[in-house]
């Protein structure tokens, strides 16, 4: 059987960079490679695109020896995606003879997370150059990404979401007292400051007093133009995995367990650095009856952005009320060591590698569905 040609594109001018490698190292690892011809393709933190050869140099000498094998063949030279449909995806430029050789790409897997790679930009690239892609399409990507108009299309989806302010960078700098005002006059103190469209808790920080909201809004804004800030509450979160297109299937949800409760708020550092404050478990250790409710929420949320491929959902688990509460989707969740999804995955019983095949399978089947639309009338 010949093999699938999968290019996994990861890296990107993101504050997420980093943690994008991290998830490619995983499933560069855990792919099935009687199945797949792995070329990987980084982007740099200016948005440079590396050629396979380079972007291999980025992963540690156990992850590269997996390649070794298909490193001779390799482009060395520049490379670039096109939206010309001609194409197809990867074209090779500059070649020791002076001409263009083409390297086709059966498959895409963008590893991509935050901005340009998980917001519908890099989508949008895709679909132009005609090639299947795993995950979201560009409008769920782009409103997933977004934490003002997710929530906006949760509400309309009749889900239960937290208290929540957002605002312009420019009207940040333009009257910071007016938007204290309302920060405080909506949610008061504690709340959470977030930069609109990040994820992996970066630019993230909690106020406790006016001093302090200055400060995290001023973090937020270095990372976006769009700050959302929510109200804090006393309550347990709780992820779900979501898979599939038109008929989505969810995970057994998980919980990160905090060993030190003074440090309840998993910042980046406490996610991923390894401290062992947290533990992640799964199933989480909650009712049937709820874990049933989390995944009917989970796939209506994943159907509310119009969701395809994979995605993970966030909840809020009051402890005073017991609400229940969505916070977000993740349209590209991360697939790291550390990360939820594919130990949610793991846990209902699939192995990462049986995910990959699945995300794949889900990718073709959806660019042929919407290969049907006629494009002339």
């Amino acid at each position: 059987m010949e093999k699938i040609k999968i290019g996994i594109v990861f890296g990107g001018r993101s504050g997420e960079h980093e943690i994008s490698i991290r998830s490619a190292k995983t499933v560069i690892e855990q792919i099935d490679k009687d199945k797949y011809d792995v070329v990987p393709i980084a982007i740099t933190k200016e948005g440079h695109w590396l050629n396979p050869v380079e972007s291999l140099g980025l992963f540690p000498p156990q992850t590269q020896e997996l390649l070794l094998d298909e490193i001779g063949g390799f482009p060395r030279n520049s490379v670039a995606f096109t939206g010309d449909t001609k194409y197809k995806g990867l074209i090779k430029l500059e070649t020791m003879l002076g001409e263009e050789k083409l390297e086709k790409l059966d498959v895409v897997f963008p590893v991509l997370h935050g901005t340009f790679g998980e917001d519908g930009t890099v989508q949008g690239l895709f679909e132009m150059a005609d090639i299947p892609y795993v995950g979201c399409g560009v409008l769920a990507s782009s409103c997933g990404m977004d934490k003002a108009f997710m929530k906006i299309l949760f509400r309309d989806a009749g889900l239960p979401i937290c208290k929540y302010v957002w605002f312009l960078r420019s009207e940040w700098e333009a009257g910071e007292d007016a938007t204290v005002n309302q920060i405080e006059s909506k949610l008061g103190y504690p709340c959470f400051v977030k930069p609109a469209n990040l994820g992996s808790s970066v630019g993230v920080s909690k106020a406790t007093d006016k001093g302090s909201l200055h400060e995290a809004i001023s973090l937020a804004a270095e990372y976006d133009r769009k700050i959302i800030v929510e109200e804090c509450l006393e309550m347990r979160e709780i992820e779900c995995s979501v898979m599939g297109n038109d008929q989505p299937r969810a995970s057994l949800p998980g919980e990160y367990l905090i060993r030190d409760q003074s440090k309840k708020f998993l910042d980046y550092t406490e996610k991923y650095a390894g401290t062992g404050n947290n533990e992640f478990v799964v199933p989480a250790p909650i009712s049937e009856e709820l874990t049933k409710k989390i995944q009917q929420m989970a796939i209506t949320a994943f159907k509310a952005i119009d969701g395809a491929g994979f995605a993970r959902v966030d909840f809020f688990l009051r402890n005073d009320t017991g609400a229940l509460l969505v916070n977000e989707i993740n349209t590209i969740p991360g697939v790291t060591d550390a990360s939820g999804f594919p130990k949610m995955w793991a846990g209902t019983g699939l192995e990462f590698s049986q995910v990959i095949d699945g995300l794949v399978t889900l990718a073709f089947e959806r660019h042929a569905d919407k290969s049907r639309n006629k494009t002339s009338y």
